[in-house]
C-alpha cells in the first residue's frame, strides 16, 4: 500500500472555471477500467508544458510539442493510458494525429489546438479505434466537477488517484489551483516519469507560465526517483484559463507571480511526493538532503546516488542500519574533491558517520530505530558551502520486481 498516503475525495478536489473534464471506459488495455481523458479548455486559456528528455520520446510528445509550440490556442488535451504509443514510428505518429483530429472535430476547433497525452505499455501500436470509440463518451461527460474521475482516468500501476487543490487570494480576488498526477514506476528526472496537470482560474502571460512550469518541475518531479528510469511519456502541463476576477499576471517581478508561483510549485511538490509514496512496492518514503554543497548541482549529483542506490534502497526495505551503504554511495556520486573527513551523515536525529568513519556515539539500535519508520530523512553535510539539494525516493521491495516482471501480462 502507498506510504502515508491517502487518496483524495471528490470534494477535496476544487472545480477550475475554464476547465470542463470527461472520462471513458475505452478497453485500450483492460475492460472496465477509466482509461481515456478528455479536457476542454476555455479559449482564451494559457496552456505550458515541460517534457521528457528522453531521445526516444513518444509519438504524443512529439505531436504535443509542435502543437504547443504553434502558437494557436489550446482547447483540449486528451490522455489515455494502457498504450505509451511510444517506439512506433510512423503509425505511431500519424495515430496521436488522428486522435488530435477527432477531438477537434467533437469540439469545434483546429487539430493543432489539442495535446494528445498517452501512457502505458511501450512498443505496441495504439488500439487507435477504440481510442476514436471512447473519445464522443468524453466529450458527452464533460463537467467542471470531474477531477477525482479524470485522476482515476490517468492511472496505470499507481495503487491510489493523485491529486490537490489549492486557494489563495490575489488582488482580494480568491484563485483555485487545482492538480492531478499519475505515476509509480518508470520514476527519474528528467522529468521523472510521469503525467500531470495543474490548472488555475488566474489569467497569466503564456511566457511567463511557461517559466513557472519549468521552476514548478524543477523543484518537484525533477527531484524524485523510484528506479532510476526516465520514461518515454513524461509530461507536466500548466494551464491558467483567466476565469477568475484577478487581475492577469505579466510581470514576472511583481508579487502577484510569486504567490502563484509558490502556490503552483507547492502543489507540484505534493503531487511528486505522492508518486513516491505510491511507487511501486514501495514501504518507505525516505527523504535525502544534501547541504552545505558548493553548488547545488553537486548537491543533487550526490543525493541522487544515495537516492537511486540498489543497495541502499534494499536496506530501507529490510529495515537493515547497513549505512555503510550510503557512505559509499556519497564517495562515488563524481564530486572529485570531496573531502570526506568534513562529512556528517544523519539518519533522522542520529548522527551515524563524521570525521570519515562512523560518529564515536552512534549505536547500531538507534540506527536501527529510525530505518522502522515509515518515513525517513538521511542528512548530508558537506561543509563546503551554502547550496543545499532535497530529493524524494523509496525503498525496493520484493513487490517491485513481481510488479515489473508482470507488467505485460
Amino acid at each position: 500500500m502507498p506510504v502515508n498516503l491517502q487518496p483524495p475525495a471528490a470534494g477535496d478536489l476544487l472545480p477550475v472555471r475554464g476547465v470542463l473534464l470527461g472520462t471513458a471506459e475505452a478497453s485500450i488495455k483492460k475492460p472496465g477500467h477509466r482509461d481515456l481523458l478528455v479536457m476542454h479548455l476555455t479559449s482564451q486559456a494559457a496552456v505550458a508544458g515541460v517534457f521528457t528528455q528522453n531521445r526516444f520520446c513518444a509519438a504524443p510528445v512529439t505531436v504535443a510539442r509542435e502543437h504547443l509550440a504553434s502558437g494557436k490556442g489550446i482547447r483540449a488535451l486528451v490522455v489515455n493510458t494502457g498504450n505509451a504509443n511510444a517506439g512506433t514510428g510512423e503509425p505511431g505518429l500519424a495515430a496521436a494525429r488522428a486522435t488530435c483530429a477527432e477531438i477537434a472535430n467533437l469540439l469545434d476547433c483546429g487539430a493543432e489546438q489539442v495535446l494528445p497525452f498517452s501512457t502505458g505499455v511501450i512498443m505496441e501500436p495504439l488500439p487507435l479505434a477504440r481510442v476514436l470509440a471512447g473519445l464522443p463518451h468524453c466529450v458527452a461527460g464533460l463537467r467542471e466537477d470531474n477531477w477525482l474521475d479524470a485522476a482515476h482516468a490517468i492511472m496505470t500501476t499507481d495503487i491510489v488517484a493523485k491529486g490537490t487543490s489549492r486557494q489563495l487570494s490575489l488582488a482580494g480576488k480568491t484563485v483555485t489551483i487545482t492538480g492531478i498526477a499519475k505515476g509509480s514506476g518508470m520514476i527519474h528526472p528528467d522529468m521523472a516519469t510521469m503525467l500531470g496537470y495543474i490548472a488555475t482560474d488566474a489569467a497569466v502571460a503564456q511566457p511567463l507560465l511557461q517559466q513557472m512550469a519549468r521552476h514548478a518541475a524543477g523543484a518537484s518531479f525533477n527531484c524524485i526517483t523510484v528506479d532510476g528510469d526516465t520514461s518515454t511519456n513524461d509530461a507536466l502541463m500548466l494551464i491558467a484559463t483567466g476565469s477568475s476576477d484577478a487581475p492577469a499576471i505579466t510581470d514576472a517581478n511583481g508579487e502577484a507571480f510569486a504567490k502563484l508561483q509558490a502556490a503552483v510549485t507547492g502543489v507540484a511538490v505534493l503531487l511528486a511526493q505522492a508518486i513516491v509514496r505510491d511507487g511501486e512496492g514501495a514501504t518507505k518514503f525516505i527523504t535525502v538532503r544534501v547541504e552545505g554543497g558548493n553548488t547545488v548541482a553537486e548537491c543533487r549529483q550526490i543525493a541522487y546516488a544515495v537516492a537511486r542506490s540498489p543497495l541502499v534502497k534494499t536496506a530501507f526495505f529490510a529495515s537493515d542500519p547497513n549505512l555503510g551503504r550510503i557512505l559509499a554511495a556519497i564517495g562515488y556520486a563524481g564530486v572529485a574533491d570531496l573531502d570526506v573527513r568534513r562529512i556528517r551523515l544523519h539518519l533522522d536525529d542520529v548522527l551515524v558517520a563524521e570525521h570519515g568513519g562512523r560518529a564515536a556515539g552512534y549505536r547500531e539500535e538507534a540506527g536501527q530505530r529510525v530505518m522502522e519508520q515509515s518515513d525517513i530523512t538521511v542528512r548530508v553535510a558537506l561543509d563546503r558551502g551554502a547550496a543545499a539539494a532535497t530529493v524524494w525516493t523509496c525503498d525496493f521491495s520484493y513487490d517491485y520486481v513481481k510488479i515489473n516482471a508482470g507488467y505485460r501480462s
